[in-house]
Parts: structure tokens; sequence; C-alpha cells
């Protein structure tokens, strides 16, 4: 898995490169949960808007021109190229303003055109995806979804492996300038525990250990 340190925020980059260069993350002292606060059970982002990114489906709907319609990918570089409309922006906008772009354009060429854009298939941009690494069964970044859960994140992960220190996890919010919380993943995932499941936020990070026993 290749991660650009230089997105991240100073706090987060320094965690992602702990789990990175230790190999055992319970070996870095900055990982050891028991030094954080407990994260905060609701932290929802109320006024979150989806913005498109790379990779995402999208189906572009012409009204009454069905040649002009069509169903893109949006490229690595954020762009989309559709009928009479080449590289076009996508990435980081939200359908409804990529929408109104694209009736601008096709405006030159017929008249009064009527665009819907619909996401098919969801990535989000870089910095509003969810990451779980470390000793997750299967780590990687999900989309954020309104109302997500860090259970939402752990069931897309696969759980935690067999070495995982899950209440040792540590949650990076890169909402809050990288602050760092501890999780109690083991207590959620292993026993049933729900008061240990919280809120998560576009960008959050969340790092599980190897556990040494």
């Amino acid at each position: 898995m290749r991660i650009e340190m230089s997105r991240f925020s100073r706090p987060a980059a320094l965690a992602l490169a702990c789990v990175i260069g230790a190999g055992a993350l319970s070996g870095c002292g900055l990982l050891r949960s028991s030094t954080y606060p407990p994260a905060p059970r609701s932290a929802q982002t109320l006024d979150h808007r989806y913005k498109i990114g790379p990779l995402d489906t999208l189906n572009v709907v012409v009204w009454r021109n069905p040649e002009l319609s069509s169903t893109v990918t949006v490229r690595p570089d954020g762009r989309i190229s559709t009928p009479l409309v080449e590289d076009v922006l996508a990435a980081g906008k939200n359908p409804a303003d990529l929408s109104r772009e694209i009736e601008t354009l096709l405006a030159r060429v017929i008249r009064d055109p009527v665009v819907t854009v619909v996401v098919g298939s969801f990535q989000g941009v870089f910095n509003d995806q969810i990451r779980i690494v470390g000793e997750a069964a299967k780590p990687q970044s999900v989309a954020f979804r309104q109302n997500m859960t860090i259970l939402d994140v752990m069931i897309q992960a696969g759980g935690l492996t067999d070495f995982a220190d899950g209440n040792g996890a540590v949650l990076v919010r890169g909402a809050e300038a990288g602050k760092q919380y501890s999780v109690r993943l083991k207590d959620l995932l292993k026993r049933g525990d729900i008061s240990a499941n919280v809120d998560v936020k576009p960008g959050d990070i969340i790092i599980v250990p190897q556990s040494w026993f």
C-alpha cells in the first residue's frame, strides 16, 4: 500500500511513519493508546457533502439527448470526458456543481441543456477517505459515509488479525489537526461491547498495533 505522506497533517504523518517503519506497531511509543483520551462516541459531520473522487463511476444524463449521455469513470487525474465535453475536472466537486458546469459547456452547442450527474460507484476524494492500517484483516481505504462508525469501517476491513492489540488501537483525526484518540476495537469486535463503537469523520486514520502477548 503506497501512502503519500505529504497529504497528511504533521501529527498524522508522524503516526503513519511509525506504522510503516516500526514493523511491530506496539514497539513505537507514539502508538501507546493509553496515553490518549478515548475517542468521543459522537462526532458526526452533519454538513458533509459527497465530493467526487478519482475512479468514481459517473452516469452523466443529458435530458432529451441520449446520444450525449454516458457512463464514465473519473480518471486518476480527476478529469472526465463525455460527448462534446472534453477534459472536465470532476474530482473535488459535488455532483450538482459538476452538472451545472457541464450544462454551461454544452450550452455552446445545444439549446438549454439539462444535465444530471449520478455517482454509480464511490471512492471519494483522497482527503475524505477513512484508512485502516496495521493488524486489520484487510488494511485499506474506504469512502466516508454519513453516520459512519468505526464498526462500519472494521466490517469492511474484515475485523482484526489474530495478532492485533485491538484495545491498543489509535484513531488519528485529520479534521482536528491529527489529534489522537484511543479506541477499544477488541471490546467492540470480540466482546460485543457496543459502548466501544464511535463515530468516524472524513480523513480519519485507524492504526491497529500488534500484540506482544
